[in-house]
């Protein structure tokens, strides 16, 4: 078993007011992030990453641009998104911080459901 203590995280803080902390691991990544209130991030995409925000705390308006056209949805604790490769930005209209989780990783496209459900070895 590994662990990853906070302490030893790559942390960065913003200029556009989203605090991160990254756990950067060789396949995968997962950061938890803070967005500070009445902050926006900037516009963006991702071409080859997979990017799943499960929001912690708080709320965010998610913005995303479709068929030439820009969606927006509120989201909110509980509640989670995936950018898929489209173009997005978050913006924290509330005046507290957000909390979320993102995870980012290069998907094959291949179905692991079956095992994502099954692949525990109870230890007795």
């Amino acid at each position: 078993m590994k662990i990853a203590h906070r302490k030893d995280v790559t942390y960065v803080e913003k200029p556009e007011g989203v605090n991160v902390a990254y756990y950067l691991f060789p396949e995968y990544e997962i950061h938890v992030d803070e967005q500070l209130p009445h902050t926006v991030q900037t516009w963006h995409s991702h071409q080859t990453i997979w990017e799943t925000v499960y929001i912690v705390e708080g709320e965010l308006t998610a913005k995303w641009k479709e068929n030439g056209e820009i969606k927006t949805e509120t989201v909110r604790t509980g509640d989670l998104i995936e950018s898929e490769h489209t173009a997005h930005t978050y913006s924290n209209d509330t005046d507290t911080i957000t909390k979320y989780i993102v995870f980012k990783q290069v998907l094959s496209g291949e179905n692991k459901r079956e095992v994502l459900m099954k692949d525990k070895i109870l230890d007795e």
